[in-house]
């Protein structure tokens, strides 16, 4: 056998293990942190993928009602960080509310992703929230972002004006393409293979961070439900990745087969339910007269906002027990 082809054997022959490999960590949620998932074609290093969402981030927030209530917005970004820390992503993360009515969230490159309050409304669980929240994580863990924009510059090299190519334009083309809070829109077009695999990451740090991964099959199918009763409402959102019942189904299998069954999991918390209820009477209370601007009496948790005592375990997390099988 010849020598170069000996040696283009071995290589394939490595990087046919390594693929194993990967595929066996990406399996295992014990691995989390450990495994490169982001791991492919890209032109971006981590440091331009970070200034690149940064440019990009900024750009949200001039166009989009950034949602500033000390309360609301720490506690959001602080699920995430929880979230952040049981998951693989390789650069920090940060989380922002903005108001919206889309249920819905979104990631940029680098670790910047945008919750809408759209969201906390259909989610009524806590583990519902850090469901999606997760999937979002995923998608910056997998580096889904810069792989898209490689793959496109790769084949439209000849179109792309070179400042993009030079990595100094993308925000601003982002932002000539989309409109308000909709400005990553045209950048991020996840494919289904994408989404599969933030789905699949997903309920993987959620359950690390010790959420009971159903709340991704049930804010799933709220989506779905929203989908089909309000088409017109939620349908870009889901165009390229419908939410059906077989993504709902191999999510649900994909639970049962990798993650361990445990007797204890969070479902929801009485701080969630104050923080929901707080954003629905500020959005409500702006409605109904956007001059007002008096604070918002924050109900202490425990205690009933009609006066009378709430029962003790009310102020815990709701917890979901599970008979273990022998």
């Amino acid at each position: 056998m010849r020598p170069w082809i000996a040696a283009v054997l071995s290589v394939g022959v490595a990087t046919g293990v390594w693929a194993d490999d990967q595929k066996k960590a990406k399996d295992d949620p014990s691995q989390i942190g450990s495994r490169d998932v982001g791991k492919g074609l890209n032109i971006y290093s981590l440091e331009k993928e970070m200034a690149l969402g940064k440019q990009l981030a900024e750009e949200v927030t001039r166009q989009a009602k950034v949602q500033n209530d000390p309360l609301v917005s720490e506690y959001v970004n602080r699920v995430c960080q929880s979230l952040a820390r049981t998951s693989d992503a390789k650069v920090p993360i940060t989380c922002q509310l903005i108001e919206g009515e889309s249920p819905n969230a979104f990631a940029l490159p680098g670790g910047f992703i945008f919750v809408y309050t759209g969201l906390i409304k259909l989610a009524g669980e806590e583990d519902e929230l850090a469901a999606a929240i997760a999937h979002e994580i995923a998608h910056v863990a997998a580096r889904h972002m810069t792989k898209q924009a490689t793959k496109s510059t790769l084949v439209n090299a000849a179109s792309i004006p070179i400042g993009i190519l030079l990595g100094g334009g993308l925000g601003g083309y982002a932002a000539r393409q989309g409109m308000g809070a909709a400005i990553p829109a045209a950048f991020l077009h996840f494919t289904r293979a994408d989404e599969t695999e933030a789905d699949y990451l997903g309920v993987q740090y959620m359950y690390a961070a010790g959420y009971d991964p159903d709340g991704a099959i049930s804010i799933f199918e709220k989506l779905q439900s929203l989908q089909r009763k309000e088409p017109g409402t939620i349908g870009k959102i889901f165009s390229t990745h419908p939410m059906d019942a077989d993504r709902i189904q191999k999510t649900e299998k994909e639970i049962q087969r990798i993650l361990p069954a445990r007797s204890e999991y969070v479902i929801t918390t009485s701080e969630y339910r104050d923080i929901r209820e707080r954003l629905m009477r500020l959005e409500g209370r702006r409605k109904n007269d956007p001059a007002d601007g008096r604070p918002t009496l924050r109900v202490r948790p425990g205690t009933d906002p009609q006066g009378g005592d709430e029962n003790d375990k009310d102020a815990r997390p709701t917890i979901r027990r599970r008979d273990l099988i022998e």
